[in-house]
């Protein structure tokens, strides 16, 4: 990365931040394949703060991808106004299997109560794995008026939920 080192994230801005992710739904996904291109989808997400969840068939790219190379990238922004105003976030970081039980039933829970008039899949069984993302920097963009601000943030760990 060049320029100068990400400022460390402060509450507002981590504040802001998850208000983004609790009012969206989707979210863009970069892992790296083995043979080292970038491989991108879109999926669904659950958060807890700044942490980030969704589930991958274990037969899927992206399952091989994570397996392969935790690194990882997400980018979610809003709808934008009539007038053009949006705002956006992308993050770097590590993806991870969620492997603890009572974790996963957790995790089904909140994706029932955060979409109750949505027929959601909550995976239970050996086909699918739950993904915990762990993001590391922080790029928050919000457009204006036409014009675009950029802040870059350092996390470091987040604690798991």
């Amino acid at each position: 990365m060049s320029g100068p080192a990400p400022a460390p994230i402060h509450g507002r801005a981590v504040e802001a931040i998850a208000g983004l992710l609790d009012r969206e739904r989707l979210m863009s996904v970069a892992l790296n394949r083995p043979d080292g291109w970038p491989h991108v989808t879109t999926v669904g997400y659950l958060n807890e703060g700044l942490n980030l969840y969704f589930i991958v068939s274990r037969s899927s790219q992206k399952f091989a991808n994570a397996e392969h190379d935790p690194r990882a990238a997400v980018a979610i922004r809003s709808e934008s106004s009539p007038r053009g105003d949006a705002v956006g976030v992308s993050m770097s970081g590590r993806v991870r299997e969620v492997v603890d039980p009572s974790m996963i039933e957790r995790l089904n829970r909140q994706v029932a109560a955060r979409y109750p008039d949505v027929h959601v899949y909550c995976p239970g069984g050996h086909a699918v794995a739950v993904m915990h993302f762990v993001p590391e920097i922080v790029s928050s963009v919000g457009v204006v008026d036409g014009r675009s601000e950029a802040q870059v943030f350092s996390i470091g760990d987040l604690p798991a939920a």
